[in-house]
């Protein structure tokens, strides 16, 4: 990446009463925050919005950052203001899914955007955990033209295996455990099956245009206004691992499990920015290689990975800033010791305790404070 380059991240949190209980009133608590009934609500350098869930809110910058401590100082802020306000009445929690959510307990956002939230529905069935309860965290990364474009979209598209090896934080399902280590990723990729081009199972060709980008759009689009689907033919319709925006220019990776707390974030986020200045060359493969391995990062984690993690690393800590090189050492600790998922599954499966496993996380993220 050269220097010029804007960052910014999406947070995807669970709205939860005391007891962890997650609860769809993220309307409540934007119309509160805003002092009137609203989508999103401005916390200084901060910004909370809705959703397609309402068991579910989202965190950004209000602007793109320069660099990695900037974006956590932003984040930061925003969630201090968030618990000061709502102190004892609600618990913010995030990972790639809620632990114990069962669908009854949430509802879809109900305060205008109707008519895509019918489309979806009646084209792709919202009603399923691929819908409902996934929570990512998404990297916005600035190009300049058409040449960036292509160069992060296919460095990002050869991380995507990777990233979800170490990125994995969704172990859990309806209260059990899934036998995944990302079950966000064995949903989301289903949730729009009827239209395999939208997903493309997560990991897409290798972009050799922005011309071959637009007639991927173009083909998504002829077939959702095939389905009566013509209100959702919008560039974000696009849902696999790394998209292109436009109206905000910026390559968008996807494929993230949202993690403990800010800092677990940023240090991915330290991770991959450094790496995007590297030579990754040498990750080059056809997709079915890559698709194969980021099946076995949704299964198992970082195990099978682990020795390209490293090199991953080392190569991030040679190319990294200042800014970045201080968050890369959590990096090295869960490739080393494993992703968060696999540090819950073993902690669960010495105390079967969720309420107060999740109550812990509800905590990581209240203090920006890793889970070890």
């Amino acid at each position: 990446m050269s220097a010029g380059v804007l960052i910014g991240t999406e947070h995807e949190y669970s709205l939860n009463r005391p007891g962890m209980v997650p609860v769809p009133e993220s309307d409540l608590v934007l119309a509160e925050l805003a002092g009137r009934g609203a989508s999103e609500a401005f916390l200084g350098p901060a910004t909370f919005t809705k959703e397609l869930q309402k068991t579910v809110i989202e965190l950004l910058p209000a602007r793109p950052a320069e660099t990695v401590s900037e974006l956590e100082r932003m984040l930061a802020s925003g969630l201090s203001e968030f618990y000061r306000r709502f102190s004892g009445r609600y618990l913010l929690m995030g990972l790639g899914m809620h632990p114990t959510l069962r669908l009854a307990d949430t509802a879809v956002w109900d305060h205008g955007e109707g008519e895509y939230y019918e489309a979806y529905d009646r084209i792709f069935d919202l009603s399923r955990h691929g819908w409902l309860n996934i929570q990512s965290v998404q990297l916005n990364v600035s190009y300049e033209d058409e040449t960036d474009i292509v160069r992060l979209f296919n460095a990002l598209r050869s991380l995507i295996p990777y990233l979800v090896a170490v990125s994995a934080a969704s172990p859990f399902i309806e209260g059990r455990l899934s036998g995944a280590m990302d079950t966000r990723l064995l949903y989301y990729r289903k949730n729009q099956e009827q239209i395999p081009l939208i997903c493309d199972r997560i990991v897409p060709e290798r972009l050799d245009s922005l011309r071959t980008y637009r007639d991927w759009l173009s083909g998504m689009y002829r077939e959702l206004r095939a389905r009566g689907g013509s209100v959702l033919c919008e560039e974000w319709v696009a849902s696999y691992g790394v998209i292109v925006r436009f109206s905000r220019p910026c390559v968008e990776l996807k494929a993230m499990d949202e993690q403990e707390c800010l800092r677990s974030d940023m240090a991915l986020v330290a991770f991959i920015t450094a790496l995007l200045r590297s030579d990754l060359s040498w990750l080059e493969q056809d997709r079915a290689a890559l698709l194969e391995l980021t099946e076995q990062a949704i299964s198992r984690g970082t195990p099978e990975l682990r020795p390209e993690l490293l090199r991953l690393v080392r190569t991030a800590e040679q190319a990294a800033t200042p800014s970045e090189r201080r968050y890369l050492p959590l990096v090295r600790q869960r490739i080393e010791e494993g992703s968060l998922a696999e540090l819950l599954v073993r902690d669960w499966r010495e105390k079967r305790d969720l309420p107060s496993l999740m109550k812990r996380l509800a905590g990581c993220l209240a203090t920006n404070t890793p889970y070890r």
